[in-house]
């Protein structure tokens, strides 16, 4: 099937539009069009929640991972960066939100305060190992996945720094670069960055993977003549009540009839000054949102690839240009970049197996914190540490970090200031 297809597109000159967008380019400047944002609601909804989840996500995995699957706050405090919540949120505080998924015990540390633990609940470990068997039927996908984002760089190459922030999205394992990347020795490897961090190289180059979402599709959904010139269209939808002057309708009507040029080819004989040039940027994104699996990512981690994919300075303005095919939703204090065509109303036009897995956890979150306010879960006054103290033991078996102080001054900084602590029943 894909040599099928990139034999067909071969054919049909997306490989000679890149000479035609050569041509394009001394016509095409940029154009000086700006576009005002409006609020999406079904987008919004559509992002809502996900801070949450995936924070939630990737404490589940923390904790799973650890061989007691029951870690103190103050080892899951340094992961804190990883999940994105606020920076005035407590740790404590958030996993205290969702008491059907995180189960809460203490141990007495040496001066005699609680020091909380979590572990897991049956539930949330029950759609964990289904997650995990769901990583293991879709390794080859995943690892396409992945090829296909180091394809999109310049020279094949990844920070990992960068590949975490993405990982989420992409549908990686949280221990990737363990249980993932050494899978795939044929096609990954490290390699030492000029910068002393470490990257992920692609060894090998697929054709067949060559072949971006927009061209798949073009076959079924656009004309041969198009085709046949490399001028492919974007799908285009915008917020009801969006008004669109005519100037900007007739300058997007043009832009969409200017050459694509597929984010897996190198167009440094472009000029960024141009529209042609844009026309490269967004496919670019278009393509790295196909690649997610909810079809969106937080704006801010895209910033850092900027030299990686060859793009000019204020490449995201990009998305801002083009709200038809982008929308920003500014819903978590943040800005999360949706590809608007991936959803028919709330729902993706198509699911995952992962994202199936994690709606049903996001279901969970929803139900924990709904029977959280209705005082379901109730803590109990009388207290028993038994279990604490075998928990104390395996803890300081494994991570020979219960010393009496840490570099703070203080053995466990982050739960001094959240009170009295009882165990729940």
């Amino acid at each position: 099937m894909f040599q099928w297809l990139f034999g067909i597109a071969r054919n049909f000159g997306f490989v000679r539009s890149i000479q035609q967008g050569y041509i394009y380019q001394q016509k095409f400047s940029l154009v000086n069009v700006k576009l005002k944002w409006v609020k999406d609601r079904t987008l919004d909804a559509v992002v809502a929640g996900q801070r949450d989840l995936k924070a939630a996500g990737i404490l589940v995995s923390i904790i799973y991972s650890s061989s007691e699957c029951c870690l103190p706050i103050y080892h899951l405090s340094r992961h804190r960066g990883q999940l994105g919540l606020p920076g005035d949120l407590k740790l404590s505080t958030f996993i205290r939100r969702y008491p059907n998924i995180f189960i809460e015990s203490y141990f007495r540390d040496t001066g005699g305060s609680p020091v909380p633990c979590f572990s897991l609940s049956p539930e949330a470990l029950e759609l964990h190992r289904e997650e995990i068997n769901i990583l293991r039927q879709s390794q080859l996908e995943l690892r396409d996945r992945l090829c296909k984002l180091l394809m999109l760089t310049s020279d094949g190459v990844l920070p990992l720094q960068t590949i975490d922030q993405l990982k989420w999205d992409l549908g990686l394992p949280y221990d990737y670069q363990h249980s993932f990347i050494r899978n795939h020795p044929e096609r990954f490897s490290y390699v030492h960055l000029p910068d002393d961090r470490v990257g992920l190289k692609l060894l090998f180059w697929d054709d067949k993977l060559a072949i971006s979402e927009l061209q798949k599709n073009a076959f079924l959904q656009q004309k041969a003549d198009d085709i046949k010139i490399g001028s492919l269209a974007f799908p285009i939808s915008f917020t009801r009540g969006f008004g669109l002057k005519r100037k900007c309708m007739e300058w997007l009507k043009e832009w969409q009839k200017l050459p694509y040029t597929s984010p897996y080819i190198n167009a440094s004989h472009l000029d960024p000054r141009t529209d042609v040039f844009e026309k490269r940027i967004v496919g670019v994104f278009h393509e790295l949102l196909h690649l997610t699996l909810h079809k969106q990512t937080e704006r801010k981690n895209v910033s850092n690839l900027r030299t990686p994919l060859a793009l000019p300075q204020k490449f995201t303005k990009a998305f801002e240009r083009h709200p038809g095919i982008f929308y920003i939703s500014k819903k978590s204090d943040t800005q999360t970049v949706v590809l608007r065509e991936a959803y028919n109303g709330l729902e993706p036009v198509q699911k995952h197996p992962l994202v199936q897995i994690r709606e049903e956890f996001a279901s969970l979150l929803k139900k924990g914190l709904l029977d959280r306010s209705r005082g379901v879960y109730k803590k109990c006054k009388d207290t028993n540490l038994v279990e604490g103290l075998r928990k104390e033991v395996c803890i300081a078996e494994k991570t020979n970090q219960l010393s009496p102080k840490d570099e703070s001054g203080s053995m466990f900084p982050e739960y001094d200031s959240d009170g009295p602590l009882q165990n729940p029943c």
